[in-house]
């Protein structure tokens, strides 16, 4: 994936992310209790643009946002 969209998407988990006065690590932990192997580590790489999505954690972020594929991408 193209390093600019990783930051861009990272951005917008973080900027989504604290809206709904979410912590990194209560993200991370609903997304372990969903069988996604993501620690708060790992999560705050991926709002930076460190560290590399994959579809299945996208999904499920997006569901534990309560958001779109829309919201993650523009």
């Amino acid at each position: 994936m193209n390093n600019k969209y990783e930051k861009k998407i990272g951005k917008n988990i973080k900027k989504l992310r604290e809206e709904k006065s979410m912590t990194q690590e209560q993200l991370s932990a609903k997304l372990q209790l969903l069988g996604c192997d993501i620690t708060r580590s790992a999560l705050a790489k991926i709002e930076v643009g460190q560290r590399h999505l994959y579809i299945d954690e996208v999904k499920l972020i997006k569901e534990i946002l309560d958001i779109s594929f829309d919201d993650l991408i523009i």
